[in-house]
């Protein structure tokens, strides 16, 4: 029997468990790559779509139909727990990877490189972290979870001209700021 979203979200707000299997069943996978994209770490991804999911059989009936589909809203509450995830982990690995033969990190015997190299780590973390909520959540997609500008103004349910604008805009404000804290004070005498 297929049921459409509609059936599934009447069946969820009724507390069948039929309803969230069907949810599972035809929008899981999906949730899963959302989620893999973002964390790149298959426990962690699996982690976020089960407390996703969870969550909307928790509040199920909140859903409206009228704000989107059924489908956009499964994504953004995966795509928003796995940003929280990114978010709190502490002990977080890079994101990228090094050239080989080439190492990022500074040499062992170069201590002023290694506080340089944290320093700014910090900067940008806190630069970052001033950014309006909506021009960070676009930065980090494109950024840390490796979305294409359509992907992001498909995920967060704006105009491709949106994300562009606040890309562009958030890139001159750290751009700014960075500028602004990089001056050292042996630099500017």
């Amino acid at each position: 029997m297929h049921l459409s979203d509609d059936d599934i979200v009447r069946s969820i707000s009724a507390r069948s468990p039929e309803g969230i299997e069907a949810l599972y069943d035809r929008y899981g996978g999906l949730a899963h790559t959302v989620a893999l994209r973002i964390l790149s770490d298959r426990g962690a991804a699996e982690d976020v779509v089960q407390e996703s999911f969870l969550a909307v059989w928790r509040r199920g009936s909140t859903f409206q139909s009228g704000r989107g589909s059924l489908r956009s809203w499964i994504c953004t509450i995966v795509r928003n727990r796995a940003i929280d995830r990114l978010r709190g982990d502490r002990h977080r690995t890079r994101l990228d990877t090094p050239i080989e033969g080439e190492s990022l990190e500074p040499a062992v015997s170069d201590p002023w490189a290694a506080v340089a190299l944290e320093l700014s780590g910090e900067e940008v973390r806190k630069a970052l972290s001033e950014l309006p909520a909506e021009q960070r959540q676009t930065i980090e997609l494109a950024y840390y979870g490796g979305y294409s500008q359509s992907e992001i103004a498909t995920a967060m349910e704006v105009p491709l001209g949106t994300v562009k604008g606040r890309v562009r805009i958030a890139l001159d404000k750290l751009r700014a700021s960075l500028a602004d804290r990089v001056e050292t004070p042996w630099q500017t005498q």
